[in-house]
């Protein structure tokens, strides 16, 4: 599972993303993010303090560019182009908050028909029309059930 949102994040997305790593680590589900900051580590931090693992997909060419919770850090030296290998690594994504870099990963999973969960996270619209690919949690909790169960659908 991939738990995406912004590396500059408020301290009640910190906590949201946080939360959502733990719940995907008590559930077995690897956690695949950016492997900065911000929301990226907070679900790190999350994922280990819940026993499970976690791998960053490194916009740079340096392994210690990582944050401290990622296990396996892979570099790419693809700058924001890693967004796309972050999101065809998981079997549905997390949106947690987030800003360009994060709706960018939004559109790149739903444009490979990847699941989105959105917490707290962006609205679509096309042509004025709302547009529902983003499946909606309000909580950490829901957001991790609604992934699993999204990812267990295709």
């Amino acid at each position: 599972m991939a738990v995406v949102g912004p590396g500059d994040a408020s301290a009640t997305h910190l906590d949201a993303a946080e939360q959502v790593g733990h719940g995907l680590a008590v559930r077995g589900a690897l956690v695949v993010c950016g492997g900065l900051g911000g929301a990226m580590e907070a679900a790190c931090r999350g994922a280990k303090r819940g026993g499970g693992n976690t791998v960053g997909i490194l916009p740079g060419s340096q392994r210690r560019e990582a944050n401290a919770f990622v296990d396996i850090a892979v570099p790419t030296g693809l700058g924001e182009g890693r967004n796309a290998l972050v999101v065809r690594a998981a079997d549905a994504v997390i949106a947690v908050a987030g800003a360009y870099g994060t709706l960018s990963e939004i559109a790149l999973a739903l444009r490979a028909g990847t699941p989105v969960v959105g917490l707290h996270t962006w609205e679509l619209s096309r042509e004025g029309r709302p547009d529902r690919s983003i499946i909606r949690a309000r909580t950490p909790q829901e957001a991790v059930e609604r992934a699993l169960a999204a990812a267990a659908g295709r």
